[in-house]
């Protein structure tokens, strides 16, 4: 029996999904497969295998090392594994051992960029079939089976910018780990929000994405000019489960590549270190859904059996009580949510007043300036916008932090109070102001620790707190201009 057969357990649709894809291969209309998986950070990494490996990687998957799980940012590897220590409590890890990549057919698309290419999205395993627990989107599938049978559905709403490629810096000068950055210029001026003339100047580029995104089959709905310089913004229809997550994290690199190979650079960074710019934000559209109705909307409620009655029992104004209670949900663990949802120490600079970004734990009727918007006036429309992560998030982590969160709500009957209407002057807990603090503040929070996983909040904080203990001992440019010459 094949090691996907014995371990991975393929639905009826993926199997059918697979034999597609060897039909394809067999025919001569793919060249290579790249096979990738989402790593700690949300970086795609893996292998690429021609088209006469593919049937046997359908059956066997493909090995990949372990050490990958291991890194930080900059690839430098931040936990011991040549060592009599057991990495992480997990034996499979010592030596940079293999894991296994296994593809899921359903994520198959042909790459429109790049002719001959298909990609296939995986999950890992150890050589013994296990599940390997460090997998962001194992992960997010564990949390998502602890919702009651409700499908979680969600919405993503991206901002990044969009520049012309001057200097791709790879002189031997420019080496390091990580290199310099390169060089950008503009393509249109800042501050004129959703301006067709702006917008027009970044049409070329953006035509190009967006056929490109269409032919990759992702639900895109609109393209927008956003409020600073070179900064844009692309919406995506809602999905359910993985679905938004696994858009994400393959819209994310094909824009990349697609804008790299037109001369220009695309970074999903919150606030690139450039004169005038704007910070990116992503803001998540979520729902729970039994069947194909919202339970958030006031004439719902999700909540059935013995437990019906724990809790509030009046939702609040626009929100049912399962919505209720879902929204305290999302405010009370918001200063732990939001080191997953801004893992980056530069995404924490977007937390300001008066910015279109939140600076508080509060929400608001259709209010940009809270943390989470109440949105809509029926079952189909009525979601909450957590307007919280930065568009550098691992996907997975987000939505599996906002819906343990909100889930958690629930259980525990959670009052989000009052809709805040000046939402930069109500009193409220302030979101944390760098990284460390919300490392501090997601180790601390029992209730999203036990959704998630002890052993891999532990993993995750650990990984982080590396990159921050390397940026602590850097001398950064505001050092330089504060005390060179004063001193």
């Amino acid at each position: 029996m094949d090691f996907i057969e014995r371990h991975a357990g393929w639905t009826a649709e993926q199997a059918a999904a697979a034999e597609e894809i060897r039909d394809r291969a067999g025919g001569g209309g793919l060249k290579v497969v790249r096979l990738v998986f989402a790593d700690q950070h949300g970086l795609l990494r893996g292998k690429t295998v021609t088209a006469s490996e593919v049937s046997a990687v359908l059956r066997e998957g493909t090995g990949i090392a372990s050490s990958l799980l291991a890194k930080d940012t900059s690839g430098r590897t931040v936990f011991p594994l040549f060592t009599r220590e057991v990495p992480l409590g997990l034996p499979e890890l010592r030596g940079a051992a293999d894991m296994v990549m296994v593809p899921d057919p359903l994520t198959f698309r042909m790459l429109p960029w790049s002719p001959g290419t298909g990609w296939l999205l995986c999950d890992l395993r150890f050589t013994s079939g296990a599940p390997v627990p460090l997998c962001t989107r194992g992960l997010l599938r564990s949390v998502l089976a602890q919702a009651d049978g409700l499908t979680y559905r969600t919405g993503l709403e991206v901002e990044f910018h969009l520049f012309r490629l001057d200097d791709p810096r790879l002189g031997a000068a420019d080496l390091g780990q990580p290199g310099a950055a390169p060089e950008v210029g503009m393509l249109n001026h800042g501050y004129q929000y959703l301006s067709e003339l702006r917008y027009d100047e970044l049409d070329p580029m953006l035509d190009v994405l967006r056929g490109t995104l269409e032919e990759l089959g992702l639900p895109l709905r609109t393209l927008e000019v956003e409020f600073g310089p070179s900064q844009v913004e692309l919406t995506l229809r809602p999905a359910d489960g993985l679905g938004t997550a696994d858009a994400m994290v393959l819209l994310r690199s094909a824009v990349k590549q697609v804008a790299a190979r037109h001369g220009h650079h695309a970074t999903f960074m919150c606030r690139p270190h450039l004169p005038g710019v704007f910070s990116s934000g992503w803001h998540l559209h979520q729902s729970m859904v039994r069947g194909d109705v919202g339970v958030f909307a006031p004439e719902t409620d999700a909540r059935t059996g013995p437990d019906a009655g724990a809790g509030p029992v009046v939702g609040g104004p626009g929100l049912s009580p399962y919505g209720n209670a879902f929204l305290g949900g999302l405010l009370r663990h918001a200063r732990a949510t939001s080191a997953l949802s801004t893992p980056t120490l530069n995404g924490f600079k977007r937390f300001r007043a008066l910015s279109l970004a939140p600076d508080r734990a509060v929400w608001g009727r259709d209010n940009r300036g809270a943390m989470v918007r109440v949105l809509g006036d029926s079952p189909s429309s009525t979601r909450l916008e957590n307007r919280i992560g930065e568009p550098a998030a691992n996907p997975y982590l987000y939505l599996a932090s906002q819906l343990a969160a909100g889930l958690d709500g629930v259980v525990r009957g959670l009052d989000p109070g009052r809709a805040a209407d000046e939402p930069y002057a109500t009193r409220a807990e302030p979101l944390p102001r760098s990284l460390g603090e919300a490392l501090d503040a997601l180790e601390a929070d029992r209730e999203l620790t036990e959704r998630l996983g002890k052993d891999f909040v532990a993993y995750y904080t650990s990984v982080k707190r590396a990159e921050i203990a390397r940026f602590d001992q850097e001398v950064t440019d505001w050092e330089q201009r504060e005390y060179f010459r004063v001193f």
